[in-house]
């Protein structure tokens, strides 16, 4: 690739490029597969939280943990992600590079805001709340649940770092672009998780 094509790639690519090679093709059809098996896996966490989440064993009860404004903002941090990455693929489908690394990289920013709303929400349970992995059954279905998908979150921050590094050395290629296009795959996943834990574990506790 010429120096004049490194921020906007132009003609060398189909309109896809992710599934411009049997390869690319089969990475997409590939991580469905494995997005399914993520879904039976947070659908297990879910079930074993709603079974437990009246076990507080005298401790604190959702009611009394949870501040919906944190998470509300953590919520609207995480659905704004979502769309950067939807612009982010466009940008690729639009063969523009410069674009797409720069909402990749406004992604990865959101992603962080979003973990570091999470770390000092457990912080404050933690030291000031007397809630912990173990203080009931509640609180160890709530951290699996919860602690769990900001892991998964983690790993979608530094793939996609991991990816921006690739287009900067790389470019914008029939290889590269399938990795952008199934990271942006995980990314929606793991974002529609959060709506159901939200739903599920936040707004139902504090109603329930």
């Amino acid at each position: 690739m010429t120096s004049a094509h490194a921020d906007h790639v132009n003609g060398e690519l189909p309109h896809e490029p992710e599934k411009a090679t049997l390869e690319g093709r089969n990475k997409v059809l590939g991580f469905w597969l494995f997005l399914g098996g993520e879904a039976v896996l947070f659908g297990t966490l879910f079930a074993t939280f709603l079974a437990l989440r009246n076990q507080t064993n005298d401790g604190p009860t959702a009611n009394e943990l949870f501040s919906l404004p944190i998470t509300a903002a953590a919520t609207l941090l995480l659905l704004f992600s979502s769309l950067t990455s939807v612009f982010a693929i466009q940008a690729m489908h639009r063969h523009n590079l410069k674009s797409l690394r720069i909402w990749l990289v406004i992604t990865v920013v959101l992603g962080l805001a979003f973990l570091g709303l999470e770390i000092y929400e457990f912080y404050e349970y933690v030291a000031h709340k007397n809630f912990g992995m173990t203080t009931s059954a509640f609180s160890s279905a709530f951290f699996t649940l919860v602690g769990f998908h900001g892991a998964h979150v983690a790993f979608g921050v530094v793939w996609i770092s991991i990816l921006i590094g690739q287009l900067f050395t790389k470019g914008l290629t029939v290889v590269t672009a399938p990795k952008v296009y199934v990271s942006a795959m995980y990314w929606h996943f793991i974002d529609v998780v959060w709506v159901f834990i939200f739903s599920v574990v936040y707004l139902l506790g504090k109603v329930g």
